[in-house]
């Protein structure tokens, strides 16, 4: 098996100077950049929302779809400055780290606030990466129904069953899961955000092809979707609560933004980096998001699919759309360790603390070959995760209404109400103050859209649902 290793820190003789390759908090010096943060961010946020987002603006139409997308975006990125400042506490330059965005919680609020906030991120990062189980193996069978379509015709029967690329998706997942932790994740990231960059470009070249050739056959309107011609009345409602809350996934990153803080190197500043970060990261992915979803719309107009390059509302150059669902795929499988590794850290975490003599949860053996240490709690545990999530997305693979669900679900509490509430008691802001009045008033109204998006999700589910045969092979 190999010898066992301590990760306990190298001091001098003196025993009080840390050593150079250790930070201030102990731990081995954190080597994270500008540049790496930002391939975190945009692997975290550009995800298979941005599939979803032309038939968003179908359901909202020219005027809300873009106000919508335009408003979560700088939304996300104020609430995600507050808290890169709560990483370090009381302070945000000279306090104490804190690892995990429960952490952050517990230093600023504290009490039963705790528990809620573990709840809520780590309910959601399994819902994301069951989400992302669902969407790989969508553009692994698109790949196949693409090469199908392009030898026996657009009108030819194509169906095919998505459960054996869910288990090839798991396989996948399984050996990458067993890189311990966030700090050995960069190669992935960057890796990651460049297929997100690939599939989305060509997803808009596409989009401007189809524009060109026959947009003048497509009809688009100021409202979206019309009720009566393309659906009714209760229709059209569900369907706009949906998408908001698809658009609201489309900027999910808050949950692993601590995670991603805590990679970064002491100086400069981590939250000054974590700023700088999170606006190329939002800028960059608003742009590509406005492009992707209005020139997808513009090139389908109402008849929308709910995913633009799985829904074949392109079949050629089918090689092309091989290409792009090759990088979705890619894609997600790093942004499912992006999401997964603080969920395995925190699990192992309270393992460790819970049973501290345990050789099966604690010992460390350093393999043959290889930098990574062996555990066999980690092989067992993150193992186990990875089937389970995979036969969840197996009974319910429903991407559009899953990744509203999920995006209303984790918006509010996570992406605006604990930031704010930890901004508020580390500035010491006086309540009733016009600061204060104007944080709880945004506070309150992002709290009334997530629980409408939440109300067109499960809406949905609930049709769904109702359809469907699970394990069905045809």
């Amino acid at each position: 098996m190999g010898k066992e290793f301590s990760s306990v820190p190298m001091y001098t003789d003196n025993s009080v100077e840390v050593s150079k390759s250790f930070d201030d908090d102990g731990r081995i010096k954190r080597t994270g950049t500008l540049l790496t943060a930002s391939s975190h961010i945009i692997t975290a946020v550009i995800g298979s929302g941005v599939l979803s987002l032309a038939w968003a603006i179908a359901q909202l139409g020219w005027v809300a779809g873009p106000a919508v997308m335009l408003a979560f975006s700088f939304i996300t990125y104020f609430t995600s400055t507050l808290l890169a400042d709560s990483y370090r506490c009381p302070g945000p330059l000279q306090g104490s780290r804190n690892y995990t965005y429960m952490d952050v919680v517990r230093s600023h609020l504290g009490g039963a606030k705790v528990q809620l906030c573990g709840l809520a991120q780590y309910t959601n990062l399994v819902g994301v990466t069951i989400g992302y189980t669902i969407t790989a193996s969508i553009s692994m069978v698109a790949i196949k129904k693409s090469n199908c379509y392009h030898k026996y015709g657009h009108g030819a029967h194509c169906s095919t069953a998505t459960y054996p690329f869910m288990v090839i998706f798991a396989v996948i997942e399984i050996v990458l899961c067993q890189i311990p932790n966030f700090h050995e994740l960069s190669w992935l990231s960057i890796v990651a955000a460049i297929m997100s960059f690939a599939y989305s470009s060509i997803g808009l070249g596409l989009s401007v092809a189809k524009v060109a050739g026959d947009g003048d056959n497509v009809r688009t309107t100021l409202t979206g979707t019309t009720v009566g011609v393309d659906v009714s009345g209760t229709n059209k409602v569900w369907r706009t609560f949906q998408a908001i809350g698809n658009i609201a996934f489309a900027y999910a990153y808050s949950i692993v933004l601590i995670e991603i803080q805590d990679t970064l190197k002491s100086k400069p500043s981590e939250n000054k980096v974590m700023k700088k970060a999170s606006f190329i990261g939002v800028s960059t992915t608003t742009l590509f998001y406005m492009l992707c979803g209005c020139v997808g719309y513009a090139a389908f107009g109402n008849d929308a699919p709910g995913n633009f390059l799985t829904g074949f509302g392109f079949y050629e150059p089918f090689w092309l759309i091989d290409f792009a669902n090759i990088c979705i795929a890619v894609h997600l499988i790093g942004a499912y360790q992006v999401f997964a590794q603080p969920l395995f850290g925190f699990v192992e975490k309270s393992c460790r603390e819970r049973w501290p003599e345990s050789k099966f949860i604690n010992a460390e053996y350093m393999p043959f070959m290889g930098s990574h240490g062996f555990n066999m709690f980690r092989l067992v545990w993150r193992t186990s995760y990875v089937v389970v999530t995979a036969v969840v997305a197996m009974i319910f693979p429903f991407f559009n209404d899953f990744l509203g669900l999920m995006g209303a679900a984790s918006f509010y509490p996570l992406t605006v109400y604990f930031p704010i509430e930890m901004h508020i008691a580390q500035r010491k802001i006086p309540k009733y103050s016009f600061s204060w009045m104007w944080l709880k008033i945004l506070s309150w109204s992002c709290l009334v859209v997530s629980l409408v998006a939440a109300a067109g999700s499960i809406q949905g589910l609930a049709v769904d649902v109702k359809a469907y045969k699970p394990f069905k092979t045809g």
